[in-house]
């Protein structure tokens, strides 16, 4: 059991844990001991934090320069961003063991940042997939329902901001990764436009340019901080970006104005979704729109089948530079049991994908990117659910030998309202904990802003917390003990 002052401390976001180390009232050390007490508690349910750094920890923790996160104790996801001298896995068995040999731009600013590093989190093998289940490392559990998924591909990190193991964790997203656990686990999941935060020194474009690096958070002005305090290009980085009009965290609590909200239930695949998803995109209509908002029903133009080739041939493709990737830098080729069914799969189309045919791909998203940014000229932001059922069971979205690309498609029915869409265009995208259904499952919805544009949405997201609270909605800690 976790001790009164590691429980206090759990409810408070980072931004008020920096705040009380400013003040003097607490240290960075008590800070990290607290968390580790709240992780040790439960991880043995949840499964969260999969490479314990503790010692490291502790020992930053003694010594914490001044900035605006300063001595908050942070979890970093296993996927892409690197910490020298700690074990890397990405979530597969053919990459643990490796050891990284250097920090991530990333992980330099966050400790520029004050941020405590404690251990690493768990993801799905390469992060392909919307749960967190890898053969590696087992199955995240949600806070809310163990027997629930946290969704993918950042559900450990997600997991354990939402049980209070620690205010804030790194997330990546490719297709939707900070977005889709967000909702599963109650949390406010910014993906930044592409290129706001790097990606170096390993990597510069992941996947033209899909890939982008943040956190999960309880608050908005979390995530905000935390936005400031890493965004802005690295020596080398083959994008550029118009610098923000101001600070991130100064647009938390500014009055959005009168936004023109666009909005839709109809999923990318025109199936409809689960009844809980639509009713909470109604609700987040009605509070919106109470807000002094002009809600107007939308459609999202250009998305293709076409599109949704071109999307399914990146994905193919960037699976094979993944593996490659590994095979290069590891020296040997995995072997039969050390990839899970459905990379493999993943892995044997994208080696069939011609580079003629990977560039057209690429293309083909580039234009329906130019249709969209089009279209976001007659709205400021696009409203729908962010995934299209509630959090699936563990074990649902998995494959199978037999049958690779279940995964695949069980998942797919999940985040049917195509979030990819932000990573395609490079725009920024939130996911807001608004609503939760009858079982007691948080159902966010998911707002798509304009290029660039990430204030807009700060503003809006800020809004919406102080007119529907959700930092005092949290799983029962008592049951998560319980069921070690």
């Amino acid at each position: 059991m976790t001790t009164p002052l590691a429980d206090e401390l759990g409810e408070l976001d980072a931004v008020a844990q920096a705040d009380l180390v400013r003040r003097g009232e607490i240290t960075p050390y008590e800070l990290t001991t607290a968390a580790i007490e709240r992780i040790e508690d439960l991880n043995p349910t949840l499964n969260a934090v999969i490479t314990p750094l503790y010692d490291e920890a502790l020992e930053a923790a003694r010594s914490v320069p001044a900035g605006p996160l300063s001595g908050v104790p942070f979890l970093a996801k296993d996927l892409v961003v690197e910490i020298a001298g700690t074990p890397f896995s990405e979530g597969s068995r053919f990459v643990r063991g490796l050891v990284s040999q250097v920090d991530s731009e990333l992980v330099r600013r966050w400790r520029r940042a004050g941020l405590v590093v404690l251990g690493k989190t768990n993801t799905p093998e390469f992060g392909m997939v919307p749960t967190c289940e890898p053969l590696a490392h087992g199955p995240t559990r949600n806070p809310w329902d163990p027997s629930r998924s946290t969704s993918g591909s950042s559900g450990g990190s997600a997991a354990a901001v939402a049980a209070r193991m620690v205010p804030i964790a790194h997330g990546n997203d490719l297709g939707g990764s900070i977005r889709y656990p967000a909702s599963a686990c109650g949390l406010f999941g910014l993906k930044p436009t592409r290129a706001r935060n790097p990606l170096g020194p390993e990597y510069g474009d992941a996947v033209s340019g899909w890939a982008c690096e943040h956190a999960l958070t309880r608050s908005v002005r979390d995530s905000a901080t935390l936005l400031d305090a890493t965004a802005g290009p690295a020596l080398g980085d083959p994008y550029g970006l118009p610098l923000p009009a101001h600070p991130f965290a100064a647009e938390v609590g500014v009055d959005p104005g009168r936004l023109r909200i666009g909005y839709s239930a109809r999923t990318a695949n025109g199936r409809p979704a689960h009844p809980d998803c639509v009713a909470a995109l109604d609700d987040a209509v009605a509070l919106c729109a109470s807000l002094g908002h002009d809600l107007v029903e939308a459609e999202l133009p250009g998305l293709t089948p076409e599109v949704g080739t071109a999307i399914g041939t990146v994905f193919d493709a960037a699976t094979a530079w993944i593996v490659e990737y590994w095979i290069r830098r590891l020296g040997r080729v995995p072997a039969d049991d050390e990839l899970e069914p459905l990379t493999r799969a993943y892995w044997d189309r994208g080696r069939q994908v011609s580079a003629a045919g990977y560039l057209l791909a690429v293309e083909d998203c580039q234009a329906f990117a130019r249709v969209v940014a089009q279209w976001l000229t007659g709205i400021d932001v696009w409203l729908t659910p962010t995934l299209s059922m509630p959090p699936a069971t563990i074990g649902d979205i998995t494959s199978t030998p037999s049958d690779p690309l279940r995964a695949a498609r069980v998942g797919g029915r999940t985040v049917a309202y195509a979030g990819v869409v932000a990573n395609l265009t490079g725009n920024p995208a939130m996911s807001v904990p608004l609503y939760w259904n009858e079982s007691g499952l948080p159902i966010g919805v998911h707002f798509l802003g304009r290029y660039a544009d990430e204030a807009t949405l700060f503003c809006l997201a800020a809004q919406l917390e102080s007119a529907r609270p959700w930092a005092h909605r949290h799983p029962a800690t008592e049951r998560l003990q319980a069921g070690r």
